[in-house]
């Protein structure tokens, strides 16, 4: 192998543990934003709940395709946040033999808090490096973003500002 085809063996390798070593990190901070509401939500449950917040009322069979999950799966995760009072059917206006599922004010009010909670906790972190560093990191995350088909996630001054599970 020449030189600068192990070079780039050796870059990929490291890229990849960094990236290894960063999503553990992020695992933890999203799970620390979601013990305070674990006894209400499950990670897939919430994760339904940020899909609806992204893209509004939806078909069961249209979330269903989103999250990547069964029909029958996703029925059953939204019958218990309906039971909990977090998202709720109501009749499509556009096709009255048709429910659109949608988010309930609490429902919303917990995703934006989960959410406000692991941005806070990103920042604490991002504080903590040189701005230089912080530089270099925005433009090596929103190359790696791009490479995985990944949308940027909305300003934290936009009116919502979603936890970034892509709906695919």
């Amino acid at each position: 192998m020449t030189e600068q085809g192990q070079q780039h063996v050796d870059d990929v390798d490291a890229v990849t543990r960094a990236v290894l070593t960063a999503s553990r990190l992020l695992v933890a901070v999203s799970a620390r934003s979601l013990a305070a509401v674990e006894d209400r939500v499950t990670l897939p449950q919430f994760r339904l709940l940020v899909v609806l917040s992204m893209h509004g009322p939806a078909k069961l069979v249209v979330l269903a395709e989103r999250l990547g999950v069964n029909p029958s799966t996703a029925m059953r995760m939204i019958d218990r946040l309906i039971a909990a009072g977090l998202a709720d059917r109501q009749t499509n206006p556009e096709n009255r033999r048709e429910t659109v599922l949608r988010l309930t004010p609490e429902g919303s009010a917990l995703v934006e808090d989960v959410t406000d909670r692991r941005r806070r906790e990103i920042a604490t972190i991002v504080e903590r490096m040189a701005c230089g560093q912080r530089a270099a990191l925005v433009g090596a995350l929103n190359a790696f973003n791009e490479a995985g088909g990944e949308p940027n996630a909305p300003a934290a001054d936009s009116a919502m500002y979603p936890l970034g599970w892509a709906d695919r």
